[in-house]
């Protein structure tokens, strides 16, 4: 796959802050035809550092607000302002994703990409805690990692030498996170698939220099990636 948007943030620089395997050639993927409204607001759920919330402000032209636990949201300011962005195209906040605080069907779409199997595999959260956010007939969009079949009960010992079997139960493969959202009431499945976009995105996250990347190696390099994959999932709020 090609990824003339992602393509335009491949500095040094700005791959540093990813966390991941590459976050915006992920989104780009997970977007392509996508169907949120021009000039949509959007939740970018667990944004990190703020690049993906940069890419989705710049590139498609939503009006972002960019929620995370765990970065500084002032920070996450400064760098929208120095990539251009004003307050009223992005907005940072310091939020769980279960406890979201914003009005009721605020959203027009939740984008959410490489951490909604964080906190999303309990099959209640999307009704009790997501679904209110989102406006009538609006969308969410999630790119995850996981697995191409699942075999947590005989883990591979490549997997093992960079995570633990309890990090390894945030991954499943399609037909485990389809069962999932399908329990969902208040939103229609469009889809749950392989994603193409797996060796891609693992090549440009493990030649960063941090220390999860390098930890991330171990595996990759005895041949781990084989039992992993990337999972998009499409839903739409019902009327």
């Amino acid at each position: 796959m090609k990824y003339p948007l992602s393509e335009k943030y491949s500095t040094p620089e700005l791959m540093a802050k990813i966390m991941g395997p590459n976050p915006l050639k992920l989104e780009e993927e997970l977007l392509d035809n996508h169907r949120i409204p021009a000039g949509a607001t959007v939740c970018d759920l667990g944004s990190g550092q703020g690049l993906t919330s940069v890419f989705l402000a710049k590139e498609y032209g939503f009006r972002v607000y960019a929620v995370d636990l765990w970065s500084d949201p002032e920070e996450n300011r400064r760098f929208f302002a120095e990539m251009g962005l004003t307050d009223e195209q992005i907005v940072p906040v310091k939020a769980d994703a279960e406890a979201l605080p914003f009005d009721k069907e605020f959203f027009d779409a939740v984008v959410t990409t490489d951490s909604y199997n964080y906190f999303g595999r309990d099959p209640a959260y999307l009704d009790e805690r997501l679904l209110p956010f989102v406006k009538p007939g609006g969308y969410i969009y999630i790119a995850i990692p996981g697995m191409k079949q699942d075999c947590h009960d005989n883990l591979p010992p490549e997997l093992l030498l960079s995570w633990t079997p309890e990090q390894m139960d945030y991954m499943h493969d399609t037909a485990w996170w389809s069962d999932m959202v399908s329990e969902c009431k208040g939103a229609e499945v469009l889809s749950v698939s392989e994603m193409v976009s797996n060796e891609e995105v693992w090549a440009d996250w493990l030649k960063q220099e941090n220390e999860y990347a390098i930890g991330d190696r171990k595996s990759m390099e005895a041949g781990g990636g084989k039992y992993l994959n990337f999972i998009k999932i499409i839903l739409r709020k019902k009327v």
